[in-house]
């Protein structure tokens, strides 16, 4: 994983450490005192369906829901004119 520290000294840089890794104390460059950096961006792997816009449910299958996104649905040219 990617941590970010700050030095005093030579700023802003990122370290890749395993999670059981203790923080480090000191810069590697200059030696200086360094705090981590609690960061806002987590990288988030969703392991399931439904999170793309290429996921269709049943929805699609009537024409009262169709809408621009089912356009690439199977049931699209079936209920277009409907």
């Amino acid at each position: 994983m990617k941590y970010s520290y700050r030095c005093p000294e030579c700023g802003v840089f990122t370290l890749d450490q395993s999670i059981k890794d203790e923080p480090i104390s000191e810069c590697p460059s200059c030696g200086q005192p360094v705090k981590r950096i609690i960061g806002k961006n987590i990288n988030v792997i969703y392991r399931t369906t439904g999170f793309y816009n290429t996921d269709h449910g049943s929805a699609c299958a009537s024409a009262d829901s169709m809408s621009d996104s089912c356009a690439s649905c199977e049931h699209y040219e079936a209920h277009k004119d409907a």
